[in-house]
């Protein structure tokens, strides 16, 4: 199963496997009070790509167009995630304040559809 969560949220025993998928350390958190397992910055959008996005819902549909494309050619990292989430939890953790939009959430409807 994989999960999204933002990384600013308490983590939780239910979380399973914490993967930080944004290319950016989170500001003002620590790597402890973080939790993350593993920081798989290589599955961020590009940063070009983050600043065209800019969290704005109106180009949702297109940065996941956009992050899709850049996701062709991660088959491995992304092969491990499918694979850990059908193993058991993995949370897919990022700081932006939109909940419904951001990669996280465009990630793992990419992995689900893999």
């Amino acid at each position: 199963m994989i999960r999204t969560k933002r990384i600013y949220e308490e983590p939780s025993g239910d979380d399973g496997l914490r993967v930080l998928v944004d290319r950016l350390w989170p500001r003002g958190l620590s790597k402890e009070r973080a939790s993350v397992d593993r920081w798989e910055k290589e599955l961020a959008p590009t940063t070009e790509l983050r600043h065209w996005f800019g969290h704005d819902p109106a180009k949702w549909v297109e940065f996941q167009n956009r992050y899709r494309a850049e996701l062709r050619g991660q088959e491995e990292a992304l092969s491990r995630l499918r694979q850990e989430g059908d193993e058991g939890v993995v949370t897919l953790l990022y700081a932006a304040k939109d909940e419904e939009h951001n990669n996280a959430v465009a990630l793992k409807r990419y992995i689900e559809e893999g």
